[in-house]
């Protein structure tokens, strides 16, 4: 009975150390007697007991790691406090083992060795303005050097970038200087760009004033024209009706005078009565030869007679 107990136990055991279950986006890198066997992935896997051992259980999942805060000197002598995180993921399990001894320790060394180097070569105003540039060659460097240790660099973020405090009083005088000096420049602006605006509407309107003042004109010359035209239409046509009146007068009159066959003693009587009518006025004088007396007291006689 005990015997059975004992083996059974023995079993369990066996098994606890032959059965390994391994997480999702985990490995384990497995050693047979002392030297690399196999990389066990996510599932359930069997090994030798006593035999094959648990080298090392690596994360394949991308990961962080904050790099201290590192004093470095800039190109023109100012200390500055640079605080760095670094993405990166582990595409070989083999290398990440057996390549390093401590995979994160040296990302870490190698991310402070090349800030130094690379912020050490730029000023202070380039550390503020060319961050995407120094993340870019932190990435680059710390990908191909961790190569060989089977592990990629995502990204490499500057989080922060601190300067000493006189370097920062001295830059915010600076900014304060520097938004005076866009204010006044803008402020000179908006008001040269007022008088610009001011002048340019006056011009146009100005423009506008001057070509109103030529239609108006244009148009007042072209109704005046037209208005004499009419009247010197109208005056044309009244001396037209007038003539033809008259021409239908005188034809009316010479009609008459055809049909009345007028003598001479008639003729001689509307002559006078025409004398008379011209001796009317008072500036006219009329002077009638003598011998004419005779001719006119017959021709008078005559008007008596034909009454």
């Amino acid at each position: 009975m005990w015997y059975f107990l004992g083996a059974f136990i023995l079993l369990i055991v066996i098994l606890g150390f032959s059965i390994k279950v391994v997480r999702q986006a985990e490995v384990y890198v497995i050693e047979r007697v002392g030297k690399f066997h196999k990389v066990a992935s996510a599932g359930l896997n069997v090994i030798f007991p006593f035999v094959d051992r648990v080298r090392a259980i690596v994360n394949m999942k991308q990961q962080t790691m904050d790099v201290p805060p590192q004093q470095v000197i800039t190109k023109d002598n100012v200390t500055i406090t640079i605080d760095t995180v670094v993405f990166f993921q582990i595409m070989d399990p083999v290398k990440s083992v057996y390549e390093i001894e401590n995979l994160g320790k040296g990302i870490q060394y190698l991310a402070i060795t090349t800030i130094r180097d690379i912020v050490g070569k730029m000023d202070l105003d380039s550390t503020f303005s060319s961050r995407d540039s120094i993340n870019a060659q932190l990435r680059q460097v710390l990908d191909e050097a961790t190569d060989r240790w089977g592990c990629k660099v995502d990204r490499v973020e500057i989080k922060d970038i601190t300067p000493p405090k006189d370097v920062r009083d001295a830059m915010e005088k600076q900014m304060n200087a520097e938004r005076n000096k866009r204010a006044l420049i803008l402020e000179a602006e908006g008001s040269r760009q007022a008088a610009i605006t001011h002048a340019e509407g006056q011009k146009e309107a100005q423009i506008l004033e001057a070509e109103a003042e030529k239609e108006s004109s244009i148009r007042r010359a072209q109704g005046l024209r037209e208005a004499r035209m009419l009247e010197a239409e109208g005056t044309s046509a009244a001396i037209k009706k007038i003539a033809e009146a008259k021409a239908q007068e005188i034809e009316l009159v010479y009609s008459a005078i055809n049909n009345a066959k007028p003598t001479k003693e008639l003729v001689a009587i509307k002559s006078l009565e025409s004398m008379e009518k011209i001796a009317e006025g008072p500036a006219n004088k009329v002077f009638i030869p003598f011998d004419t007396s005779s001719a006119f007291s017959a021709l008078g006689t005559a008007k008596e007679l034909l009454k």
